[in-house]
């Protein structure tokens, strides 16, 4: 199974259309972290910002698509999105892999650790900090995909994750160049 990861597009329908010509173009499933089509107060608008053409290429998406509320989510959108959004925690077992996903803004590396422990999950995705991170704790893996539409790390490449067999890889859209690997042990 190949499973498409991403968080915080905020908007844009051109991140999100660069995922899905790109990295995405063969996923099985997506995994959306949060802050789907809202900029938030303390962003700027993302390039491609259109909300409405975001939901649109969402809820047409023949990939199917799980997604966790994010901070910057509101009933609002779940008004114009076919996929529901209201939930803080998304938990699913595919082929013997354990994944939750969060948006986390409300969680530290510690409560991520214990979450993992607490539900047996092998990788825990989070979002919010729209820097891409891979993090082993206590033989957990804490995926942040970073951000494809307003990226925060220093050098701001836009990116998103994949998790196909026992890899887990975070993937620049500019070059499709792998930023950081591990696999799933």
């Amino acid at each position: 199974m190949k499973i498409g990861v991403i968080s915080d597009t905020h908007g844009s329908v051109d991140a999100w259309e660069r995922a899905i010509n790109g990295p995405f173009r063969d996923m099985d499933l997506i995994i959306h972290a949060g802050d789907i089509l809202y900029h938030g107060p303390r962003n700027p608008f993302p390039q491609g910002y259109k909300g409405n053409d975001l939901a649109d290429a969402i809820n047409s998406s023949k990939i199917p698509i799980l997604v966790t509320k994010g901070n910057c989510d509101s009933a609002v959108d779940q008004a114009v999105l076919r996929v529901p959004i209201q939930t803080p925690y998304l938990f699913l077992q595919l082929e013997g892999l354990r994944i939750m996903a969060t948006h986390g803004d409300d969680l530290s590396d510690e409560d991520m650790v214990n979450l993992a422990e607490q539900y047996g999950v092998k990788l825990l995705i989070h979002g919010h900090t729209h820097v891409p991170r891979l993090l082993i704790r206590k033989g957990h893996i804490i995926l942040n995909p970073g951000s494809p539409s307003l990226p925060k790390q220093e050098d701001s490449i836009p990116t998103v994750a994949v998790v196909e067999g026992d890899t887990i890889r975070i993937v620049s859209l500019d070059t499709n160049e792998i930023i950081d690997e591990t696999l799933i042990e």
